[in-house]
Order: C-alpha cells, then structure tokens, then sequence
C-alpha cells in the first residue's frame, strides 16, 4: 500500500463520534520515548505528520490521523515513564486502558513499538495482556535497530519473539526507515 493522503483529524480525550464512525483503526502504542512519532512518520512518510519530542510523555491525548481517506492511524500516549505529575501520569493511563478495553473500538490492529535495546518491559508485558484479553490483533515493532550489533539484534530479537506470545514482531528503525515496508505491508494487507 503507498500512503498518497494524510490528514489530522483531533486529539481526543475520552468517547467522541469519531471512535465510532466505521472508519478502520490501526492504534500505536508503547512506552514513552520508544518511537511512536517517528515510526508513524515513517510508515505515512511524511516527517510533520506527528510532532516528534525528546520529552518522554508528551502526547497527552488519543490522536487521530486519516489516511488514504480510508482508515485512522491512531497514536495513544506513552504509558511508563514520563514527565508529568503522578495524577496526569493516572489519567494517560486511564486513556489509554478505556480506549484498548472498554470502548468497544473495533481495531484493525494494535501495532505495540519497544526499544529493541530495552527488549520488551513489565509495562508491555501488561499491554500484551490486556491486547491478549481483548483479542485486538497486534504486531510487536521492535525499533531502534539501527543501535545494536547484528549479534546483539540476534539476541535481542529471539527475547522478544519469546516474550511476544504470539504477536508477530517486526524488527525496524523508524529513523533509517530498515523495516518499515514490511512493517506497512503487516499493517494494510
């Protein structure tokens, strides 16, 4: 699939109309400062799409991008780490769990990006539980490649495929677009 349209719809905090429109959803998810942002810049290839920070926890709403005019890439906000109060910290997490559990959002999929270098956390070990629980369809994007060893990206990968159970992983870097087609080509078939 070649990504031609891109568009930013609104940032939502809770149930809107959009949600429920029947347009198809793909939603991003993961810890702060894994990637998010850039990966979906990568996939959509347009580099302004999403506003790439170095401060971890700084998508604070559920965001909605159309594209092609034919289904959302939906970015979610980090869940772990992130600079902002305990109580804000609460409410992101409470987004994000409503959107995943209770909503009723019918997902496309759940494309769940990690650090490679970190390998997959307690923090996504519970995400994988709720998507599990669910049964959202999900892809796990191990990103930032580009920053191990072959040997160590061997290592790595085989933890994270273990750790994965039974989503399938992807191994990429958003920042050297390695991966990224066959990740587009998991996402849209």
């Amino acid at each position: 699939m070649k990504v031609t349209t891109t568009e930013f719809i609104k940032g939502i905090r809770g149930t809107d109309p959009l949600c429920y429109d029947g347009v198809a959803q793909v939603a991003f998810v993961g810890r702060s400062n894994v990637g998010k942002s850039s990966m979906i810049n990568a996939i959509t290839n347009n580099r302004s799409l999403v506003k790439v920070s170095n401060r971890p926890g700084k998508t604070t709403e559920i965001n909605y991008f159309l594209i092609n005019k034919k289904f959302y890439l939906v970015d979610l906000p980090g869940y772990g780490y992130a600079r902002v109060t305990p109580k804000e910290k609460e409410k992101l997490q409470k987004l994000i769990i409503w959107y995943l559990s209770t909503s009723d959002i019918k997902l496309k999929k759940v494309v769940l990006i990690i650090d490679s270098r970190i390998g997959i956390t307690e923090f996504d070990r519970h995400m994988i539980l709720i998507l599990q629980e669910q049964a959202h369809p999900y892809v796990v994007v191990a990103n930032k490649i580009d920053k191990l060893s072959k040997r160590e990206l061997v290592g790595q990968l085989q933890k994270i495929t273990a750790a994965a159970t039974g989503g399938q992983v992807v191994a990429c870097s958003a920042i050297k677009r390695i991966g990224v087609d066959e990740l587009v080509k998991t996402l849209f078939v």
